[in-house]
């Protein structure tokens, strides 16, 4: 016990030493924030449903990301991670950022006006009040880790820099939305875009971590930077293009299994819903698609242009 309790205080007083109080009380506001929203909405039984499964996983995720640096940063281990731990900071805040605004959204447009007038619907408001608390706590931290002392320099990022990231934050919104599964479970075609839209993702999460997480450090990982975006980008160019086709044609070819009109889909009826209108659902990925597509082939003619100029 005496050892357990010598370990614990020199960790603790290590980590405060090291770590500025606008740090703590970010992290304890992000871990306050996101405990409050997934603990009222495990209580509603929203994780039941599709979006209500995308919301409590989301809040979870931002609980246990924001923890587990709060014990890297008490503990003083950041200095012995391979990685630059500014830039991974500024990085995850950036998505949790956009992922927290969508999902405050989602269930603040879906669940509230379902509950009546009552405790229930008290927890729902309360829930979206705390969830929106949680992106502007992490767009804070994003804006600090740029202004405190270190040695890191982060910078406006470039037109292409905007475009991985626009890459990337549009796909957390399309995640939002197939978190349904109805949408696609039916079709093996449609199942085919979720998994376009998962390794597009991927590539362009790891290309974002190869690349310095955006930042000026000395941990950029040792690749050829150039080739590793070629392949990234055609590939997502060449994998999205698959899904621009297959997500609207499954979904709204009446021969193909799908509903062309908003009006035969039961679940868009006046009648409120906790899982919302599954057809507006479905052009809304359809419409994330196609815009996503034309990132990425802005992104290529880009890399094209800087090739040969």
């Amino acid at each position: 016990v005496d050892h357990l309790t010598v370990t614990i205080t020199m960790c603790w007083s290590s980590g405060l030493a090291s770590k500025p109080i606008m740090g703590f009380f970010l992290r304890v506001g992000q871990l306050l924030s996101t405990c409050v929203s997934f603990s009222l909405g495990v209580s509603l039984g929203i994780w039941e449903e599709g979006l209500g499964n995308w919301c409590v996983f989301v809040w979870c995720l931002c609980f246990a990301m924001s923890l587990i640096i709060s014990i890297v940063e008490l503990c003083g281990l950041q200095s012995r991670l391979p990685c630059s731990w500014d830039g991974f900071l500024h990085a995850y805040s950036s998505y949790f950022v956009i992922i927290c605004i969508v999902t405050s959204f989602i269930f603040g447009t879906s669940y509230i006006q379902v509950f009546p007038p009552g405790p229930a619907q008290n927890r729902a408001i309360i829930a979206t009040a705390f969830s929106c608390v949680a992106p502007l706590l992490y767009a804070i931290e994003v804006a600090w880790v740029c202004v405190r002392p270190g040695d890191m320099v982060c910078f406006v990022p470039t037109f292409p820099g905007v475009l991985r990231r626009l890459e990337n934050y549009l796909a957390c919104v399309i995640f939002a939305f197939i978190s349904n599964t109805d949408l696609y479970q039916h079709q093996p075609a449609l199942v085919w875009c979720v998994v376009v839209y998962s390794i597009c993702f991927v590539l362009g999460a790891v290309n974002y971590f190869v690349n310095g997480c955006d930042c000026d450090n000395d941990k950029k990982l040792p690749l050829r930077i150039p080739l590793l975006l070629w392949l990234q980008t055609v590939l997502s160019v060449l994998l999205y293009i698959t899904a621009v086709i297959l997500w609207p044609l499954y979904q709204f070819h009446e021969k193909l299994g799908g509903q062309p009109q908003r009006s035969s889909d039961m679940s868009c009826s006046d009648q409120l819903t906790t899982i919302g209108c599954i057809w507006d659902q479905r052009l809304a990925v359809a419409i994330l698609t196609a815009i996503n597509l034309l990132v990425y082939v802005a992104d290529m003619m880009y890399l094209i242009l800087e090739a040969f100029v």
